[in-house]
């Protein structure tokens, strides 16, 4: 499906679609998250989230841990997947932009399909524009982080493939993970320095300060993983933290 097929959805505030699922997040799902819930990043990270602020935290009953009986408590700050459902999205590779999927209806839901409109209506309704644009920005680091990580890992001692293997494990680990203040950065959005009151420009703030960040680190594990992780978050997959030609 693209932006001009066919699709319209009805959601009847059921709650159903939000249990037992993996969200992942990105740093603007983040800092919308928090907004809602009146709080900073690092706290919505702690009550919110698992993997160190890049996954929806769900109960051990498998309910969302922003889900108030079947209403969302954050609903105005909810994340892009949460928007788009029942849609995910892919990003294009053949220059036709992104690509959407229906996903199965959660079992029992009232959720109505049907085509009465196009998927970019839809899109419009739910308001996803903001999350995609910064995502965007979000991907722009991805070049920082390459050429860093060439700057400071030596390949001629470490094999590439095995570095970019641990650099996975460890981006994705949900416990045993080491610290690495980049990926605490990455989603704590309002926690270095990027005050700013849009969304927009908090968001603009976040993304210089994290590249100076990457710039002025010199650890490649540490910038390996945060790039992996960084990479996950906002749908592209682990390659994209490195090149071809590094493996």
């Amino acid at each position: 499906m693209n932006r001009k097929s066919p699709f319209s959805y009805v959601c009847n505030a059921c709650g159903r679609c939000c249990h037992d699922k993996v969200i992942t997040l990105s740093p603007y799902d983040v800092l919308r998250l928090a907004r809602a819930a009146g709080i900073t990043t690092r706290e919505a990270i702690a009550r919110y989230t698992i993997r160190r602020g890049s996954i929806l935290k769900f109960t051990d009953g498998g309910a969302c841990a922003a889900l108030e009986g079947a209403r969302c408590g954050v609903h105005r700050g909810r994340s892009l997947a949460c928007r788009l459902y029942p849609l995910g999205i892919e990003n294009g590779e053949d220059g036709d932009g992104d690509k959407f999927v229906t996903l199965d209806p959660a079992a029992g839901s009232l959720g109505v399909y049907g085509d009465d409109g196009a998927v970019n209506d839809f899109l419009d309704a739910q308001r996803v524009g903001s999350y995609l644009e910064a995502n965007a920005g979000c991907a722009s680091l991805m070049a920082v982080f390459r050429e860093r990580i060439a700057a400071t890992a030596d390949f001629d001692r470490v094999e590439p493939r095995e570095f970019w293997r641990r650099a996975v494990r460890e981006a994705l680990a949900e416990s045993g993970y080491d610290a690495n203040p980049l990926i605490d950065a990455i989603f704590d959005v309002g926690g270095i320095g990027c005050a700013a009151s849009g969304d927009a420009e908090t968001i603009a703030a976040h993304l210089e300060r994290l590249a100076e960040m990457i710039r002025g680190e010199s650890n490649a594990e540490l910038l390996a993983a945060a790039a992996v992780m960084l990479a996950v978050s906002i749908g592209q997959g682990p390659a994209a933290a490195h090149t071809d030609a590094e493996i």
